[in-house]
């Protein structure tokens, strides 16, 4: 049987026969293909460290740390840019068994936001709401993965309504206790998982060409940002009650678990 016009003939020596090795230029050819995959794999992966802007965030926060003006950690991935901020000199970022922030966490929002201004036009912002171990239940959390959902979107607000982020760019998730860096059995350590993280990805936002349409944008009153508690005080007594340590001779027994 003849070939078709245009194809090589399976007499051709070009052609690898059924049983005998391949050509020499295929394993070749194949190795090279390889070579570039895991080429552009890497690059893929090292995509947010080259990114000047990232680069340029990074250091900034990091010197933030190194002087002492925050408590924190920042790391750079292939997922992008993501800033750990901690609870500092027994400082707390919320009162107990509530979402409201307090005047330190807008402190240490007001000391970010110049990094993190340029990355927000172009980069999505996720901000992630951590807790430490201890089981928490009141009559406005049913559990520490809402508690800290409930945070997270406390910070965005924070930083869309006070700060002027872009709205479109910026998302809350809460973990609860689920993803702890320190152990839960000292107050040191429950400090540390008691954190927020600004999780910049790597990839960039494309801008849209025309302006979609659809309602006019409400622009947010003043009254509209979510209070900052200044003092623990400002906690409902119900609240207090029900999250206090249960260890402590002056508390009441906890409704249904210990102290966020």
């Amino acid at each position: 049987m003849r070939a078709p016009k245009g194809f090589i003939d399976i007499s051709d020596p070009k052609v690898c026969q059924v049983g005998h090795p391949a050509p020499p230029w295929m394993g070749c050819y194949a190795d090279l293909m390889t070579e570039l995959v895991c080429f552009f794999v890497i690059l893929y992966a090292l995509s947010a460290s080259l990114n000047k802007e990232v680069q340029k965030a990074a250091a900034e926060v990091n010197e933030m740390i190194e002087k002492g003006e925050m408590k924190g950690d920042v790391k750079i991935d292939k997922d992008g840019l993501k800033i750990s901020i901690e609870e500092q000199g027994g400082a707390g970022f919320f009162a107990v068994g509530a979402a409201e922030p307090t005047l330190e966490i807008d402190g240490k929002l007001a000391l970010l936001t110049p990094a993190l201004a340029k990355l927000a036009a172009t980069h999505e912002i996720l901000v992630e709401g951590h807790t430490d171990g201890q089981r928490i239940h009141n009559e406005y959390f049913d559990s520490n993965w809402e508690l800290s959902t409930a945070r997270a979107t406390s910070v965005a607000r924070l930083l869309i309504e006070k700060y002027q982020m872009p709205a479109a760019n910026i998302g809350a998730v809460g973990y609860g206790g689920n993803r702890p860096i320190a152990s839960n059995e000292n107050p040191e350590g429950r400090a540390k998982n008691r954190r927020v993280v600004i999780f910049v990805k790597s990839g960039t936002i494309k801008k849209p060409d025309a302006k979609p349409a659809g309602p006019p944008t409400t622009v947010m009153d003043s009254k509209a940002i979510p209070p900052i508690a200044t003092t623990a005080s400002a906690v409902p007594a119900e609240v207090m009650r029900n999250t206090e340590n249960p260890e402590s001779p002056s508390a009441a027994p906890p409704a249904g678990g210990g102290a966020e």
